[in-house]
């Protein structure tokens, strides 16, 4: 009986044994590399890691949020001709890329500038002639954005150590088939509230990334600001080549409800380059409160109403807003 127990116990510690030395030899071939302050960065605009800045979630969804899905109609309202007529059409996105390029302002600053690229199809769904038909273009899209991150404290921890300062607008433009910016820019966009005759907000371009909003945490205004129930009123100044009238909408995410885009209306032309187009809607009393995106896409009459994929031209500009009750 001796003997028994003896190799037992013999046994059990050959086999513990060897299981610690099997984990130690594991452990040994894993090297964990630490984050650094530019990897944390990274992730916050890809979405992956959170600075605690309410802002922050919104730095990832560009892409997301200017998808239409697909085919979709605009939600005005309006009356729709069965016949020779847009009935469904709008951007599907398939793939994107996003390079983060930071450069270091001092100790205390820095700098990502946003590159997004965007491949995706823009969808056509009409009449011809009475009778349903498509068109399918492909398309390349690139969207810009700066952002800053400013240093709130030295730690081994990159997450302890910076916190979203400065955010802009959007500025993008499909690069394939056509280059957007060849054909239609935005000048100007005068944000108006409640019928005020002076703009609450209005934003230079052609850049529209040199309109920077300084977070409330670092002491700034923050981003623009509307109760539910306000009416808004948007005035997109652009100047265009086209000789037919553009196509120029907002966009926001997906509601419960599929809202998600409207067009605009042309107030005024001069000749065929300086245009200006209106639209003015009233934040509904049930808009979830919070944080969210919104978009401007100018587009040539051409990338709807001609079947030709060759010719889709397309630029937007957009920036983060919040409903606060």
């Amino acid at each position: 009986m001796k003997n028994s127990k003896t190799l037992k116990v013999m046994a059990a510690l050959i086999v513990i044994a060897g299981m610690t030395a099997y984990f130690a030899a594991c452990g040994n071939s894993v090297t964990t590399t630490p984050m650094t302050d530019n990897d944390f960065i990274t992730d916050v605009v890809k979405g992956t890691q959170t600075d605690g800045a309410s802002e922050s979630p919104l730095l990832a969804t560009d892409a997301s949020d200017i998808d239409d899905g697909g085919a979709v109609a605009d939600n005005d309202g309006g009356p729709m001709n069965p016949i020779d007529s847009l009935k469904k059409w709008g951007r599907h996105v398939l793939t994107v890329d996003v390079d983060v390029h930071i450069d270091d302002e001092g100790d205390t600053v820095k700098s990502a500038l946003v590159t997004r690229t965007i491949h995706g199809v823009y969808i056509i769904r009409g009449y011809a002639g009475g009778v349903m038909d498509s068109v399918n273009k492909p398309y390349i899209e690139v969207l810009k954005r700066r952002i800053d991150f400013k240093r709130i404290n030295t730690t081994s921890d990159p997450r302890r150590n910076w916190r979203l300062y400065h955010v802009s607008m959007l500025n993008g433009s499909t690069t394939s088939p056509q280059n957007g910016t060849d054909n239609i820019t935005m000048t100007n966009i005068s944000v108006y509230v409640n019928g005020n005759l002076t703009p609450a907000y209005s934003f230079n371009g052609p850049d529209f990334t040199q309109n920077i909003f300084t977070t409330m945490w670092a002491g700034g205004a923050g981003i623009p600001e509307f109760d539910q129930g306000t009416t808004i009123r948007i005035v997109v100044s652009l100047t265009s080549n086209q000789p037919d009238t553009d196509y120029v909408a907002w966009h926001w995410v997906r509601n419960t409800f599929g809202f998600h885009r409207v067009p605009f209306t042309l107030t005024s032309s001069l000749g065929n380059s300086a245009r200006t187009y209106e639209k003015t809607f009233t934040i509904f009393n049930g808009h979830r409160i919070g944080v969210f995106n919104g978009y401007i896409s100018a587009n040539t009459r051409q990338s709807l109403w001609d079947d030709d994929p060759s010719k889709f031209s397309s630029t937007s500009t957009g920036a983060p807003y919040k409903v606060t009750r």
